[in-house]
Order: C-alpha cells, then sequence, then structure tokens
C-alpha cells in the first residue's frame, strides 16, 4: 500500500470517527431539538462572555455534549468585543475534543476587523496561512473584506492587485464595490469614480450593492439630487432597489428638511413591496415630530407592530447572504442590562431555523409549539427565504397563520408567492392569488413581475400569462414606465420557454399599446431568435429598433456577433459587423477575435481579413468590454449613471 492511499484510509477512519463521535453527542429527535439546544448553549456562552467570572466559561465548554463549531461560531460573532472572543478562543484549547473550522476562525477574524485590531488579525492571518488551523484558509476576497472593515487602503489595494494577477478570469464586482466603499467613505471622491469606471470599464456588471455604495457616497457629501436621480434609473437596469438604499435615501432628505421627497420614497417603497428596515425607525420619528404624522404613523405600525417585537434579538451574522437588507438589522449580542444582572435577547438565526424545519412533521410541530417564539413578520419573512424546498415553506406558511398574535400580512404573502413560483408551484400560488383579492389587500407591483420572472425560471409560460391578463390590477394603477418592465419582463419569460410565435405576438401588442420596448428588450429577443438561426425575424426586430427611434448601440451589435457565431452563422454575423462599421461603431476585441474565428471555421477567410483590415485601419484602440447586460443593463444606462457620478464631483473641483 503506498504513502497516499494510506493517508487517504487513515482521513477516512478520522472521518467516520467524527461522526461517531457526532451522533453519540447528539441524541435529537429532530434537527429542531438539536437547533434549540444549541441556541441554549450559544445564550449560555455569551452569558458568561458578560459576567463578571468569565472563568466559568470553561466549565460550560467542558461540561457540553453539543460543543461544535456552529455554536463557537455564532458565539464568536455575538461577543462584546474582540476581547472576550480571544478569551472564548483561548478558552477552546482546553477543550481536546473540538476542532476549529473555516466558518470559527472567520467569525474571529471578522470581530478582530470590527474592533480594528489590526496586528491580531494580521497574527491570525499568518497562523492561518502557516497551517495552524488545518485546512482553514483564506481567499483574497475574505481579505480584501477584513482590511476594508480595520479601515486599511493600502491592505486592500495590495490584495485586490495580488487577486487581479492571479485571477483567470474578471475578478468579481463585489472586489471594486469593497475598494469604491472604503474610497468613498475616506473622502476619495475622484478615486472611487476611478474605480466604478474601472468596473464598467473591464466588463465587470454593477450589482445591487454598487449602487447602493454609490448612492450612500453622493448622500453623505449632500448630493442629494444627484443621488435620487441614480435610485430612478435602477428600475430600467432590472436592479433590486433595497430596503438599505430607501434607508440612506430617508435618511438624508429628512436631515435636509425636504419632507415631500421622503413621503414619494416611502410611497415607492409601498409599490416595491419592501419591509421597512428598524434604521428608518428613529428617522421616520424626527419625521413625525416634524408634523407628518399621518404620512409615518402606518409604515412606523407595520415596523413595530406590537410590543411582542422588542423580545426578539437576532445575533447572526449571515455571511455570504446575497440579499444587502437580511443583514441591515443584525445586532451583535444585543444585552439589556437590569442593575447588576445582564440580561439578553435570546440568540436567533433565521437561516439555521430554517434548515431545523425542513423535514416538517407532527413531531416538529409540536416542539416548535412548545419553544413559544415570538412570530413577526420580519422573522417570517426570514425564515421562509431560507427554507430549501417549498412543500416545507407552505407547511410553515400555513401553521405559523394559526400562531397566536400572528397575521400574515402582504409582505409574507409576497415572500411565500415568490418562492412557489419559482419553483413552479402554480395552483398554491393561485390561492394566495385568490386570498390577496378575497381580503382586498394590495399587490406590490415588484412581486407581480418578479412571479413572471420566477415562472420563467420554473418554464410556466401560462401560468405567467394569466397573472399579467389577470392578476396585475391588484396592484393598482401602472405607470406606462412600469408596464414597459412588466411587458418585458413577460416577454424573457416567453422566450425562455420557447413561446417564440406568443412573444411576438405580444410584442406587437405592446407596441399598439403605446408601450416602446427598451433597447435591452429588443436585444433580448434579438438575442434569441438569432441563437436559432431566424434571421427573418431577427431582421425585422432590427427594423423595428430603427422605427421607433432607438439607436441600436454597441453593445446590441455585440449580441446580435455572439449569437450568429454561437449557432455556426458566421455570414449573417459578417453582415451585423458591416451594419456596426457603417454606424461608426466598433466591436471590443473579443468580439472581433469571435468573429474572425468563427468565420475562419466556415472557410470565409476573405470577410476574416476585412474583420481584421477594418480593425486595424480604424486607428483607435477597440474597447476592452462593451458594456451592457442581454435584458437587463444598456451601455446607455451605464453611462448616464457615471456621468451622473463623475459630474457630482466635478462641480467639487470647480
Amino acid at each position: 500500500m503506498n504513502i497516499t492511499r494510506l493517508l487517504r484510509v487513515i482521513n477516512h477512519i478520522n472521518f467516520l470517527g467524527n461522526q461517531i463521535r457526532f451522533f453519540v453527542r447528539d441524541p435529537f429527535p429532530n434537527k429542531l431539538t438539536h437547533y434549540l439546544r444549541r441556541s441554549e448553549l450559544i445564550d449560555s456562552i455569551r452569558l458568561a462572555l458578560r459576567s463578571k467570572s468569565p472563568s466559568s466559561i470553561t466549565a460550560i465548554l467542558t461540561s457540553s455534549r453539543i460543543l461544535d463549531p456552529f455554536v463557537i461560531t455564532q458565539t464568536i460573532r455575538s461577543a462584546p468585543n474582540a476581547d472576550s472572543a480571544i478569551f472564548l478562543v483561548e478558552s477552546l484549547k482546553k477543550i481536546h475534543h473540538f476542532t476549529h473550522n473555516q466558518s470559527t476562525i472567520h467569525a474571529l477574524a471578522t470581530v478582530l476587523a470590527r474592533s480594528c485590531k489590526t496586528c491580531e488579525l494580521k497574527s491570525l492571518v499568518s497562523e492561518i496561512n502557516a497551517g495552524k488551523y488545518g485546512n482553514v484558509h483564506v481567499s483574497f476576497m475574505n481579505l480584501m473584506q477584513w482590511y476594508a472593515i480595520v479601515g486599511d487602503l493600502d491592505a486592500v489595494l495590495d490584495v485586490w492587485d495580488e487577486f487581479r494577477r492571479n485571477s483567470v478570469t474578471r475578478v468579481c464586482t463585489e472586489s471594486y464595490n469593497i475598494v469604491m466603499s472604503l474610497l468613498a467613505g475616506m473622502g476619495k471622491d475622484f478615486e472611487a469614480v476611478e474605480i466604478f469606471y474601472k468596473m464598467i470599464d473591464e466588463g465587470a456588471i454593477p450589482n445591487s450593492r454598487t449602487y447602493t455604495v454609490i448612492i450612500e457616497h453622493l448622500i453623505s457629501s449632500g448630493k442629494l439630487d444627484s443621488a435620487i436621480e441614480v435610485f430612478r434609473i435602477l428600475p430600467l437596469m432590472r436592479i433590486k432597489r433595497t430596503s438599505k438604499q430607501y434607508s440612506i435615501l430617508v435618511e438624508g432628505f429628512v436631515g435636509a428638511q425636504r419632507f415631500d421627497e421622503v413621503k414619494t420614497l416611502l410611497n415607492e417603497m409601498r409599490i416595491d413591496g419592501m419591509f421597512p428596515g428598524r434604521a428608518m425607525h428613529l428617522v421616520l420619528q424626527r419625521m413625525q415630530d416634524a408634523g407628518f404624522v399621518q404620512e409615518t404613523e402606518e409604515f412606523l405600525r407595520e415596523m413595530f407592530p406590537d410590543e411582542r417585537i422588542k423580545t426578539i434579538g437576532t445575533c447572526s451574522d449571515s455571511d455570504g447572504d446575497e440579499d444587502e437588507d437580511d443583514n441591515e438589522d443584525v445586532k451583535q449580542g444585543d444585552v439589556e442590562i437590569d442593575g447588576d444582572e445582564v440580561r439578553l435577547k435570546p440568540w436567533l438565526d433565521p437561516k439555521a431555523l430554517a434548515n431545523a424545519l425542513n423535514k416538517w412533521s407532527p413531531e416538529i410541530v409540536t416542539t416548535l409549539e412548545e419553544a413559544k417564539f415570538v412570530w413577526t413578520t420580519r422573522l417570517v419573512c426570514k425564515v421562509l427565504r431560507n427554507f430549501r424546498l417549498p412543500e416545507t415553506a407552505w407547511e410553515f406558511f400555513c401553521w405559523v397563520a394559526y400562531q397566536p398574535g400572528f397575521t400574515h400580512d402582504i409582505y409574507t404573502v409576497q415572500r411565500m408567492m415568490t418562492l412557489l413560483a419559482r419553483h413552479g408551484q402554480v395552483e398554491l400560488v393561485d390561492k394566495l392569488i385568490t386570498k390577496i383579492r378575497r381580503e382586498g389587500m394590495r399587490l406590490p407591483f415588484s412581486t407581480i413581475r418578479l412571479i413572471i420572472d420566477f415562472y420563467g425560471i420554473s418554464k410556466n409560460a401560462d401560468a405567467a400569462l394569466k397573472v399579467f391578463r389577470d392578476d396585475r390590477p391588484l396592484c393598482g394603477s401602472i405607470t406606462n414606465y412600469n408596464l414597459m418592465l412588466l411587458y418585458s419582463s413577460l416577454l424573457r419569460t416567453l422566450t425562455k420557454c420557447n413561446r417564440n410565435s406568443d412573444a411576438m405576438d405580444l410584442l406587437e401588442e405592446m407596441i399598439l399599446s403605446g408601450i416602446n420596448p427598451d433597447i435591452q428588450t429588443y436585444s433580448g429577443l434579438m438575442y434569441h431568435f438569432a441563437l436559432q438561426g431566424d434571421v427573418k425575424i431577427v431582421q425585422r426586430l432590427f427594423t423595428m429598433v430603427r422605427q421607433s427611434g432607438v439607436e441600436p448601440d454597441a453593445y446590441m451589435f455585440k449580441v446580435l456577433i455572439q449569437a450568429y457565431c454561437k449557432c455556426d452563422r458566421a455570414s449573417l454575423a459578417w453582415r451585423v459587423f458591416e451594419d456596426m462599421k457603417n454606424s461608426n461603431l466598433m466591436p471590443d476585441t473579443a468580439t472581433k477575435d469571435l468573429l474572425v474565428k468563427s468565420l475562419w471555421k466556415e472557410g470565409k477567410r476573405r470577410e476574416a481579413a476585412m474583420v481584421e483590415e477594418s480593425c486595424e485601419e480604424n486607428n483607435n484602440v477597440l474597447p476592452i468590454v462593451l458594456q451592457g447586460h442581454i435584458w437587463t443593463v444598456s451601455s446607455a444606462d451605464l453611462t448616464r449613471v457615471f456621468d451622473i457620478y463623475s459630474n457630482s464631483f466635478k462641480s467639487n473641483s470647480a
């Protein structure tokens, strides 16, 4: 037996041993009971870290049979300060059966960063790289996030440069966001704008957090009009507007006493179906003090439906959560002090709780009822978000409706509807729509659109058409702008379901109704039909673009060239290139190379040579990347946002 095979056998034996020890330590009837026992242990450790005799923590750690990396990760994250987190980690050295993993060490690094313990953080990173913690490793993104929290710009830039040098493909959008946010927070306005330019110039697609950074930067610099202008463009780019963005804007406009804009933002929040975050509470209280009681009363009531909310605390730090809104109100170790007694809000992690509920059964229901959770709209929405199976989510949704003090509202209903639509549960979505209609609820426009989008993922074209035709009145009157977005979503869904004739019929209906498609919609349709080799439809769409007054941009030409090359129709891609050239536009390097390669592959060497010559004759260097994204973002949108952002700080210079 060679050494490699022997090591594999040893590792397998160790793994089996760990599994056996795990099951011996965790003799629980179900995952929910395990979750509840873990939460009790987490709370006892959190309390010990805040007590006058923290040495008691060793006894807790030693006596516990369910101590595992999950428990330690949560207690580190909710430690009152970095010193107590370090003390906890030092105490664990006496617990021989405990082994750190990626999540525990990363939690410690995050706490050190938040406390600006730079030396300790760098020492920990060195120990990780030296292999002190086994298989634990750190990525470039981990380092960038930690050093950004500390505020060490030089360290962030050094890591980012190394990340870019070692990355085979483009670095992720979030890396640009981290650098841009740090520069903006340090008052380096022009440098932050340059990073945004670099992002779009290098072909990274800005995401929702990118625009949060831009809006926050503009608001903090007093550029309120520029911030709201960027915010208004986001739906056109199919970018989700978040409650954090709303909160930043509301706080900025309340501070400037521009209450009419605040009322408009609050109304748009309802249209977007956005549950207000707790950060907005104090801001709206200030608005009430200014005399705007009626405008804010309903929102304050939605945020704090009754006194029960005060008994709930969230001490989870949901790393890697794709929705920034879910992290906006996370509290690290909420504490109430009563004389010499320290009382904690109960630890609660919606993601872990949802995972514990995934196998729904009568036994789970009994345990859940005995746990006596205080169910609120916010908690139910977060639990629903984290279910993996729609069937379990539906069971939970129906069960929680009968719990004391809780009533489903439009926020929980819309969360459930979108989850069901994504998994193609059409009948259940219809049930909820019937409930909304019966109870006279107003369905947010964004939810209608999201359901149609998700029906494209689950390939339910007929259901999407029904929602568009029959159910869209549930969100009240719709502006032409929003109706265009709704048509665009339905067209995209129809193409995903290969309902080509229905898509063209809908496009004609859209135009006859006086709703003009935007360039992203045309680009998406042309890409779809070009991939299918339907030249006549593509040419018809291109004619419609010209007739509508929409000027084809370089990205639209790029989309067509790529689509034709993918389906081995290089001669058609060549014609598009000629049209592009006649419009005084040029492809980017990657598109040009793809076209030349495709022409050579099909034996059209003369045309390939002509493409090369045309690009060489154009003395301008070809663009690195032509900005845009099919169905969502046009290069014109990105240019417009960049101009607003950059011009806001040029005026300072002047």
